[in-house]
């Protein structure tokens, strides 16, 4: 009896932290995954490294801010795998400096922002979609933050209450806009196997955070892997973290 082909998944932002990690969690659960970003020789690297492991790994070029990068990306991966299982939408920027005000913020950060972590998400996904609709049972996760909750900036006893997270406007506007991304598309694909959720990593220490954090990368990938790999039981339209549901 032959074994069942692998998953094959799409990681953006994959060359380093977060992005890294989840591709390195989920080749371990037996998912062959691409590497995805815009630097050749960093995403090549970094599937190297994976492939040192014992992981299976490769290197896909892709810009989530240049639709000629992403339509090649799509059109690569439709000849060398014919579908996609899990699309992890996973890059993101932060360029805003702590310490301003929001008004203070110029208004070039607030496009940059959007360019990448919504509209990227949005075209990314798009040029995806009729690869995810050939998988029995594609995932989509959005990586999102508890900076994109409405409720948490609202509420004083949250640390996002506070002068250094009041400071990423665009960051935290661009979050919401993906979380409403979300609930979007999983209502279109809601009569399809295809499942879409948001995710919050938690507050993990990576270069977007100077180094600042709660939690180590291996802990910051998690939720997106267990929402990469939900059964067909599994919910589609949320907004979670480590199992627990954010609130919008």
């Amino acid at each position: 009896m032959h074994d069942p082909q692998p998953r094959i998944a799409l990681v953006t932002g994959a060359n380093r932290g977060i992005g890294l990690e989840t591709a390195r969690q989920l080749a371990g659960a037996g998912v062959r995954v691409l590497l995805a970003g815009r630097d050749r020789r960093a995403v090549t690297g970094s599937a190297e490294k994976l492939r040192a492991e014992g992981l299976a790994a490769d290197p896909l070029v892709l810009d989530v801010t240049d639709p000629d990068s992403i339509r090649a990306a799509a059109s690569e991966v439709a000849g060398s795998h014919g579908r996609l299982d899990i699309l992890v939408n996973n890059a993101g920027i932060r360029i805003e400096e702590y310490g301003k005000q929001p008004s203070e913020q110029p208004l070039r950060q607030w496009r940059e922002t959007f360019d990448t972590n919504l509209f990227g998400v949005v075209e990314v996904t798009t040029a995806f979609l009729p690869l995810l609709g050939r998988s029995p049972a594609g995932r989509i996760v959005n990586v999102s933050s508890l900076l994109g909750s409405l409720t948490t900036h609202s509420d004083p006893q949250s640390y996002a209450y506070s002068p250094m997270f009041k400071s990423l406007p665009a960051y935290s506007a661009s979050k919401s806009a993906v979380n409403s991304w979300t609930v979007h598309l999983a209502y279109e694909l809601r009569g399809t196997p295809i499942k879409v959720n948001a995710v919050h990593p938690g507050y993990t220490r990576t270069a977007m955070n100077d180094g600042a954090g709660d939690l180590d990368v291996t802990d910051g990938a998690r939720t997106s892997v267990t929402m990469a790999l939900l059964g067909d039981d599994g919910p589609t339209g949320t907004y979670t973290h480590s199992g627990e549901t954010v609130p919008w």
